[in-house]
């Protein structure tokens, strides 16, 4: 997986969402949250795995959602943060956290309700692998998201420290074909990539974030989308 010795590095994890989710990054965090819960329904009293959980941003917001939530990371620096961040929000009892390889999982078939994975798909070197794990241990639902090849995110993709995977639609479809899932559901959004949210102050960027939107709506902003959310049924 791209970046795995960059995310072992503590500082990182200490500075990770410093530096995603703060100033214009903080609507991100908002819509991303707001698809995962569009995607899976409500959760409480569901059994819910979070793979590459990095600093527990939607396992805690799960948990506090009533569901049991298990997120796993490769990262220890980064399951510290999202531990921390659980005792913060009053969760810490009824969730954990767990380092482990997300492409051999140490659980049975069938084992949750969903399967989500955020902000991952671009760093798999093998998403195949990854995917059918996803979906082995899932009973009802898998949600996960991509960056997008054509988007404006080539733009600026080869800049950054890793650069991301991007997908064209019918690459996923062939990659939920593959592992024998089926698509219920599908949201492309963000014309202007996240990088762009990122250098801005929040209020400034949640005006343009309503021309965003706008766009996006439109069959030409669609196409354009940075990217896309995908829920499937297993």
């Amino acid at each position: 997986m791209k970046g795995e010795e960059w995310y072992q590095e503590s500082e990182v994890a200490q500075r990770y969402e410093e530096k995603r989710f703060s100033r214009g990054g903080r609507l991100i965090d908002r819509r991303e949250k707001e698809a995962v819960l569009d995607a899976i329904g409500p959760v409480e009293g569901d059994d819910v795995l979070e793979i590459a959980c990095g600093t527990g941003r939607f396992t805690v917001m799960l948990a506090e959602r009533g569901a049991n939530v298990l997120g796993l990371d490769i990262s220890g620096p980064m399951l510290q943060q999202g531990r921390s961040k659980a005792q913060r929000a009053g969760v810490a009892d009824t969730l954990e956290f767990m380092r482990g390889d997300a492409a051999r999982l140490p659980f049975p078939d069938n084992h949750f309700d969903s399967v989500i994975a955020v902000r991952f798909f671009h760093l798999a070197d093998t998403p195949a692998t990854f995917l059918q794990e996803m979906a082995r241990v899932s009973k009802d639902r898998v949600f996960f998201d991509t960056f997008n090849g054509s988007s404006t995110r080539t733009l600026y993709n080869w800049l950054l420290p890793m650069g991301s995977r991007l997908y064209s639609r019918s690459d996923v479809h062939d990659l939920l074909s593959e592992v024998d899932l089926d698509l219920a559901g599908a949201e492309h959004d963000f014309v202007l990539p996240y990088g762009f949210y990122r250098k801005i102050p929040d209020g400034i960027a949640t005006r343009i974030r309503s021309l965003d939107t706008s766009l996006v709506s439109t069959s030409v902003g669609e196409r354009l989308a940075s990217v896309s959310y995908w829920t499937a049924s297993v």
